[in-house]
């Protein structure tokens, strides 16, 4: 994978603090790559309120639109004017996590970066939150930013699942590996790697062993056995062994701790998109992870990822008031 675009969903062009843009400049810099600053008009126009001020929609639009171009270009030079190839684009569509997806398929783009939501995510598969619902359906690499500042020679921590417990297409690790080792060589940074195990792959009855003694000696086997998966996996990167972590945790909890204890910028996993019960039932570790997370997170999907998003643009999203009756 090479990342040379990068679309930035920018939620707010008169927000007084972009991080999202100034660390996609950073990493574009780094990397060589253009960017693309993209700006959703999805708030309703109200159809009563135009008609009642005397103002076509079509005015209505193109004011709203006008207003958030001018905005977004003035940022857009500001990225100019330090030597990164930069491009605007706002337009009206809706939801705004479905137009930022269909923004980075017609821009290319290699990377979406956003900012994450400013409240805990509670009831994610209702409220369909942006930056959640970009997790589950963004067909490339996206860095949901947390943490404002520009990064300083950062850690990178890739979490891997040699033995793809949780789902995980066979590739992903190499691909999560990939991604990362691009993100820290570009930031003159250091790639750590974490691996969460189940520490009693086996019921202790089934193991053979008397009773006494044999939870110590299924969690040593599986101990071994992770370090060796993670060698395996881990084999002709550039991680040394002194950044080699195998926790023998749920991942929800080894990748903080990790990230916590590294005080790494950036967490690099994977995710794969579910829906329905199934997704409800077993959930998504790098939703359940984010909230807590102290850094940023770059979530990568398997190469033949396929987002459900449609490709036709909604245009304005228009709102009707609902007549109320007399007597009512």
């Amino acid at each position: 994978m090479s990342i040379r675009r990068i679309l930035v969903a920018v939620k707010d062009p008169w927000a007084r603090s972009l991080p999202a843009v100034d660390k996609a400049a950073q990493l574009a810099r780094a990397l060589g790559a253009r960017v693309q600053l993209f700006s959703a008009l999805s708030e309703p126009l109200y159809v009563d309120a135009a008609e009642a001020s005397g103002v076509t929609l079509t005015t209505l639009e193109h004011t709203a639109h006008d207003r958030a171009a001018k905005r977004l270009e003035v940022i857009a030079e500001r990225l100019r004017g330090s030597g990164i190839r930069t491009e605007s684009v706002s337009q009206w569509d809706y939801p705004p996590h479905e137009a930022v997806v269909r923004a980075a398929r017609r821009f290319r783009a290699d990377l979406i970066v956003a900012e994450r939501h400013p409240s805990a995510h509670r009831f994610t598969w209702l409220l369909r939150f942006t930056d959640f619902e970009l997790l589950r359906l963004a067909p490339v690499p996206l860095l949901l930013v947390k943490t404002r500042g520009r990064y300083d020679r950062p850690g990178v921590l890739a979490a891997v699942d040699p033995s793809h417990a949780y789902s995980k297409p066979l590739r992903l690790d190499r691909e999560i590996l990939n991604c990362a080792a691009q993100i820290t060589a570009a930031l003159k940074g250091s790639l750590h790697a974490v691996y969460a195990f189940n520490p009693m792959p086996v019921p202790i009855a089934e193991s053979g062993l008397p009773l006494a003694g044999a939870m110590e000696a299924i969690a040593a086997d599986a101990q071994s056995r992770a370090r060796k998966a993670l060698k395996r996996v881990l084999n002709g990167t550039s991680v040394p062994e002194s950044r080699r972590y195998v926790v023998p945790r749920h991942p929800i909890d080894a990748i903080e701790s990790a990230a916590q204890e590294t005080g790494c910028s950036i967490v690099v996993m994977g995710a794969i998109s579910r829906a329905g019960l199934k997704r409800l039932a077993i959930g998504n570790t790098a939703e359940r992870v984010f909230d807590d997370l102290p850094c940023d997170l770059l979530v990568v999907k398997p190469k033949r990822f396929s987002s459900r998003v449609p490709r036709a643009r909604r245009g304005p999203q228009l709102v009707t008031l609902p007549m109320i009756q007399p007597g009512m």
